[in-house]
């Protein structure tokens, strides 16, 4: 990535970063300057959401009507440039090289990222709906004629639940065809979604355990599995649940109930690991997938650092440093680097303004 460009996105009403192609990047300032709204434009180029989980209207200046980002590429000779207006009230109008863009997996594919966060702790210690997400976001990248299958899913999953919840409680003789149907195309999406999934989880399980061990070289190996909240065929098992799902009013088996459990020396992580552990083990989650990305695309994903260091001790703030691929990064900071980081550019943001 050689340009970003903003237009009344957050607190910057212009700006213009021009980060080291294939270098480290650090972008210093004060907590509220702008610093995480910088990585946030570029990470929203590639994906069309906010990696703070905010809705789209926050985006937006206050007192503006529009959002605009820009950012140009560099993929070899080609010069690739991606473009995108955020509007409240209306679908995002995205752009590549002039060509409207139709979906975020079309985004992915030319942009790809890397985010770490201090809220990366939530990977291991919060619900499983985060982990889905992270495996999911993989697929995407590695698999994207699995987006199809996602969207089916997803919406066969709406449609169902949406029934369930109509029906009350009770199912009535006339609904129990269409509850078939969807049923058929659940099981039928939902199959693919999680075998994709536990490929993924096993193909990027070495990767993963490499990085903890560099991280946390005293806490035993790390191991992460994909499991299942259903047994043998999905469809087998929706027709299995059929009474507690009517009963419930909502879909109790399928993808979107599955996990990723993470182990490390025997001891599962959410709830028998230390915090340093924990966050060592989200770190590798993150390095891990980074890895298996760069490996299968032939391309390596923007490391965005968004105050990554804050919360680690110095040691393992000195292994991250050292495990870092090589590759383009952008990483922010309110206080002094962390010790062996030797960054190709200091940009100083202040007040929503790239100031050097």
């Amino acid at each position: 990535m050689t340009r970003l460009e903003l237009r009344e996105f957050r607190n910057f009403a212009a700006a213009t970063l021009e980060p080291v192609p294939g270098g480290l990047t650090v972008l210093q300032g004060d907590n509220g300057a702008g610093k995480t709204s910088l990585l946030e434009a570029l990470s929203y180029c590639s994906v069309l959401r906010s990696f703070r989980g905010v809705p789209r209207e926050a985006l937006v200046m206050s007192g503006s009507e529009r959002a605009q980002v820009a950012c140009d590429l560099l993929q070899g000779s080609r010069r690739v440039d991606i473009s995108v207006e955020i509007v409240p009230g209306r679908r995002d109008s995205a752009f590549m090289n002039g060509q409207r863009v139709g979906s975020a997996r079309d985004l992915v594919q030319t942009l790809r990222t890397t985010l770490f966060t201090p809220d990366d702790l939530d990977l291991v210690k919060g619900g499983p709906a985060g982990r889905r997400e992270l495996l999911d976001d993989a697929v995407l990248v590695t698999s994207p004629r699995l987006a199809a299958e996602r969207s089916a899913f997803e919406r066969a999953l709406r449609q169902r639940n949406a029934l369930l919840r109509q029906l009350g409680g009770r199912l009535a003789r006339d609904a129990v065809a269409t509850l078939d149907t969807w049923d058929e195309r659940l099981a039928l999406a939902g199959e693919a979604v999680a075998a994709a999934r536990y490929s993924l989880v096993e193909e990027v399980a070495p990767f993963v355990a490499d990085a903890f061990a560099a991280l946390s070289r005293e806490a035993g190996p790390l191991q992460v599995s994909y499991a299942r909240s259903f047994e043998g065929p999905l469809l087998d098992a929706l027709q299995a649940a059929r009474q507690e799902d009517v009963r419930r009013q909502v879909t109790t088996v399928g993808p979107q109930r599955d996990d990723l459990l993470i182990s490390a020396g025997g001891l599962e992580a959410r709830t028998r690991l230390s915090q340093g552990r924990q966050r060592s083990a989200a770190l590798s989650l993150r390095l891990g997938i980074h890895r298996y990305v760069s490996e299968v695309t032939g391309s390596v994903p923007v490391l965005l650092l968004d105050d990554a260091f804050s919360e680690l001790d110095p040691a393992t703030a000195a292994c991250l440093v050292e495990e870092l691929p090589t590759g383009q990064a952008l990483l922010t900071t309110a206080g002094t680097l962390p010790p062996g980081a030797q960054p190709d550019l200091v940009v100083r943001i202040e007040r929503g303004q790239i100031v050097r």
